[in-house]
Formats: structure tokens, sequence, C-alpha cells
């Protein structure tokens, strides 16, 4: 054997060494699933509805608290990370209030006329009440504000398992408007030149905050939503600050949705879940590459604010008795078709006005997050 020969039989090849996945390095802003995560949180939203919406308690708590809460959080946490994305990424007041405001007023505003207007008087028709014009005129320009004072319309509806609301969803939308300038603020001031320092503190002020709710220390209810959606929206924006030492794997989506379950037997599942809900949420909508988890199309929004409104019609007309499963899929097949009308027809159109006039964003790495 020469000695070239024997060189090539005793050499060893090294191992090749390949890096954890990390959620900066996963996380496409283009080609991520976290349209369909959040049209799975409407939907799941819908089926927790049909419960108090058909008169059904849920009287085991554990499963009261996850879902009656997770979905919502969960929104707050996906809003958290791509909020605070955007304003890194383009930290331009004008254009950052643009956006927002294209993205929820716009729809919200057809949503509440739609309801006043179409929604609730044929609603009241088949239950025997009334609403006049000036009645639908008071509900609109009582919450043109975003922020819902006025739930019913001239005690409508009526005759239902849950009278005198025809818009339970509407609420947490004034909370999201108030992160979003929160988000503002914070830019505004220079605190988020240092996210990675910022972000974390946040999310302790708010985690202090939750706990005096969990003690009974705080019960005044604009500081529990305050403390609720403030604590989700930073988790999530912590997520985004540390993306480059977040490991994402599916074993791991799978630990951290097991101790979401686990948590839920607390009496407040967020004091600990919070970053768990964030890391469930973003990560899997990370983690769906496949084209057929890609919505180019986000309906979640419409089948939000739709889906109460056209579950309270469907009450009205007698389909209460149905069991809340059963319920909650007549409910989903009516209110598909009226949030993809809510996106063709008014968001779409509207998210095309949001880089009309605003300046150019700075050249970044080419990191993805």
């Amino acid at each position: 054997m020469t000695s070239e020969s024997a060189a090539r039989e005793t050499t060893v090849v090294a191992p090749v060494r390949t890096e954890r996945p990390t959620l900066a390095t996963l996380f496409d802003p283009r080609a991520n699933g976290l349209n369909a995560v959040r049209l799975f949180l409407a939907l799941a939203v819908i089926v927790w509805h049909s419960f108090p919406l058909t008169g059904t308690a849920v009287p085991f708590f554990p499963a009261r608290q996850i879902a009656g809460n997770l979905w919502v959080d969960a929104f707050f946490a996906i809003s958290g990370f791509l909020i605070t994305r955007s304003w890194l990424a383009r930290p331009h007041l004008g254009a950052y209030l643009r956006a927002r405001a294209l993205r929820i007023l716009p729809a919200f505003y057809v949503c509440i006329v739609v309801t006043a207007f179409v929604i609730a008087p044929v609603g009241a028709r088949a239950t025997g009440a009334s609403i006049t014009w000036h009645d639908s005129l008071h509900y609109v320009v009582a919450n043109a504000g975003l922020r819902v004072r006025e739930y019913g319309i001239n005690g409508t509806p009526t005759g239902v398992p849950f009278p005198g609301a025809w818009n339970g969803s509407l609420w947490t939308l004034w909370w999201e408007a108030l992160c979003y300038l929160g988000v503002a603020a914070l830019g505004l001031l220079g605190l988020l030149r240092r996210p990675r320092v910022v972000a974390p503190m946040l999310l302790g002020v708010f985690w202090l905050a939750e706990l005096g709710v969990a003690l009974g220390a705080v019960d005044r209810y604009e500081l529990r939503m305050g403390a609720r959606f403030g604590l989700m929206f930073s988790a999530g924006a912590v997520l985004l600050v540390l993306a480059d030492r977040v490991s994402v794997r599916p074993r791991w989506i799978a630990l951290a949705s097991g101790a979401l379950l686990v948590a839920a037997f607390l009496p407040d599942y967020r004091l600990v879940a919070a970053p768990l809900v964030a890391y469930v949420a973003v990560g899997s909508g990370s983690m769906l590459k496949s084209s057929r988890w890609r919505f180019p199309d986000d309906l979640s929004y419409g089948t939000y604010v739709y889906a109460f409104p056209l579950q309270q019609l469907l009450a009205c007309f007698g389909l209460a008795v149905l069991p809340p499963l059963m319920f909650a899929g007549v409910s989903v097949l009516v209110t598909l078709p009226v949030a993809a009308c809510s996106w063709f027809g008014v968001e779409r159109p509207a998210l095309r006005l949001r880089n009309r006039g605003a300046p150019s964003p700075p050249k970044r790495d080419k990191s993805p997050v």
C-alpha cells in the first residue's frame, strides 16, 4: 500500500455540525403560516362562544380558563411579535399609525354598520322586537371610538340565551389599539433602541401587574385588562427580540402545549404560560412552510368580528337549541363567507393604501427577523 492510499484509508471525516433552528432563522415574513394560525384561533373563539350563546355552562374550571382565554391571548402574543417587528423595521410614526389604522378601522366600521342596520333588525324581527333606524344609528355612533360602549340595540337581542349583546368580540380591539400606541410611544421615546433590555423589563412589569390581579390586589377593570393584554403582547415582543436565542422544534412546541394544559389548573394560567402561548403560536406559524398553510388571504379578522353577531342572528332564528359543537359548525359555515367578503371588499383594499406617500424602509441585514 502506498503512502497516499494509506493516508486515504486513515482519513477521518469530521461529522457535519448543523446549527440548531432558531426562530430568527426559521421565521420568514413572506413564507409562514401565521395567517393559518390566526384563522384557527378565530374559529376556536367561535367554538367557545357557542357554549354561552346556547346557554350551555362549562363547569370544569381548567377547561373554562383555557377555552375562554387562550385564543385571544394568543392573538395578542402574535401581535406583540409582528407589531414590534413592524416598528423596528420602519420606525416612522406616520407610516406605522397609518398601517395600524387601516388594518383595524375600515373593517370595524363596516362591521358595526352592517350589524346595526342589517343583522340586528333582521334578528329583532325574528324575535318579535323592533329596531328603528335611530336605534341603529345610536349604536354606530356610541361605538365609533373603537371602545365598545353599547352592546345591545334598543334592548335587543331578546329571546336568546345570551341577551342584550350583538357583538361580544369587538371589545378587545380597543386594547389591541392601545398596545399599538404603546409601541409607538416607546419608539418615540427612544426606548426601543435597546429592545433586548426594554421588552423583558416590560414583560416583568406586566407580570407583576397580573400577579396583583391573581392575588386580588388589583380589581379595577381597566387595570385587570391592561395587565392581561400587556402581558401577552409583551410576551410576543420578547420572543421577537430574543429570536436568535430561541430554538424552535416540533417536540418543543408539543411540550410547551402540554405545559399550557397543566397551567390551566392554576388560578391564573398566564403567570406561567404567557411565554408558552407566544412560543406555541409564533413557533407553529413559523414552522408551517408548506404552501398549503401559507394563506395569502387573511380571513381571521373578518371571522373574529362577524362571528358573534351572526351567531346571535342564528340564535334569534331558534338555532340555539342545537348542541354547542353543532351550533359552532353552523356558525363557521355562515361566518366564513362573510369574512371573505370583508377581506376582499374592505380589508385588502384598505391595506393597499398603507404605503402611499410613506418613506421607504431603511436598508437592513438579510436575516429574516
